[in-house]
């Protein structure tokens, strides 16, 4: 596996990790017991079915050293979903956290 490659597929599965968030939100907006609220968390535990899958075959390419430096990307998705999806505000805080995690990645990448 090429090191793009590598990257391209820890940043995705983060992604479907950070999904996660969706279906949870979504589901604690409905009543408990609806059936929007049984989807939301039917949604939420196969998307995380999914993801362990999909995590335990990248564990088995790359080290777990490389593979959880990646695992920060997941935070700054879940930022920006609940930005864009539930208006949530995006702090300066925030932004200063994501510079950081990108910078970590980008720094542990190179070596």
């Amino acid at each position: 596996m090429t090191k793009v490659a590598t990257y391209s597929s820890l940043v995705g599965v983060n992604l479907l990790y950070a999904s996660v968030t969706l279906f949870t939100k979504y589901a604690s907006q409905q009543e408990m017991g609806s059936v929007a609220y049984c989807l939301g968390v039917a949604g939420a535990i196969s998307v995380m079915g999914l993801y362990a899958i999909c995590w335990q075959q990248i564990l088995k390419r790359i080290e777990l050293s490389t593979a959880y430096m990646f695992k920060g990307t997941s935070l700054i998705f879940i930022m920006l979903f609940a930005f864009a999806l539930f208006g949530e505000p995006i702090t300066i805080m925030n932004v200063v956290g994501a510079i950081v995690i990108v910078i970590g990645i980008t720094l542990f990448a190179k070596d």
